[in-house]
């Protein structure tokens, strides 16, 4: 098993999870609260509440969550990489990993997404999208589209969510998602329910920019058609 789970921390939880749901996400079992409430589509997004002004606040991290975490250390010990372990609250444990500037954390989950029309797709800006891409396989995920030039590569998880490497020197990690349907349709759904949405054309296809509770604009992309400069890895 493995799937994504794109982490968002922001001072406005319940705005965050009115657009999850408008976003066509679905809210998980766990009842919804300002500290942590997980929403399924083709991915996870977990919202956590944090302090206007924080130093997290508009932090957005990238998690992978595998079935058997001691086989994915060996693979990641494998490529040469140090591999940090941290004992989780509740007796778990979470690999880090930090490879051209990117980091990436992995733990124990035992289930997929609930699937749907929009994915997750946090993008993680890498120093080195090789470097970076070599432990993303280690950890399970299975590449689907790269740009020949070497910078972007696209990846999909078994059991839910894409990621995406973009060359980039901060190592920061932006959310972002793909959507499966009308674009057109979506944001229509989004304007009518207060957002303030547009549709886009870029090189590989449409997008619809969102504005966020948080004030910035969100990327929900058409799955990439125009392959041109970039080539399928599956």
């Amino acid at each position: 098993m493995t799937t994504i789970r794109s982490i968002l921390d922001t001072a406005h939880p319940a705005a965050w999870h009115d657009l999850a749901t408008a976003l066509g996400l679905r809210r998980h079992d766990a009842p919804a609260d300002d500290d942590w409430t997980e929403f399924d589509g083709d991915g996870v997004l977990a919202i956590r509440g944090v302090d206007a002004g924080a130093v997290d606040d508009g932090r957005v991290d990238l998690q992978v969550l595998v079935a058997d975490l001691p086989a994915v250390r060996r693979s990641l010990e494998g490529t040469g990489v140090a591999v940090r372990t941290t004992t989780l609250a509740d007796g778990g444990e979470l690999l880090a990993v930090d490879v051209a500037g990117a980091p990436v954390t992995i733990t124990t989950a035992d289930r997929a997404a609930a699937g749907g029309a929009t994915g997750v797709m946090p993008i993680r800006y890498a120093s080195s999208v090789a470097d970076a891409a070599r432990v993303f396989r280690a950890v399970g995920l299975r590449p689907r589209i790269a740009a020949d030039g070497g910078g972007w590569a696209a990846f999909t998880a078994d059991d839910g969510g894409l990621a995406a490497l973009h060359h980039g020197e901060d190592g920061r990690t932006e959310l972002s998602f793909e959507h499966h349907g009308d674009l057109d349709a979506l944001a229509a759904r989004l304007r009518a329910g207060g957002y303030e949405a547009d549709v886009v054309d870029e090189a590989y296809n449409r997008t619809v920019l969102v504005t966020t509770p948080d004030g910035w604009r969100l990327w929900v992309n058409g799955a990439q058609e125009d392959l041109h400069g970039y080539s399928r890895q599956d």
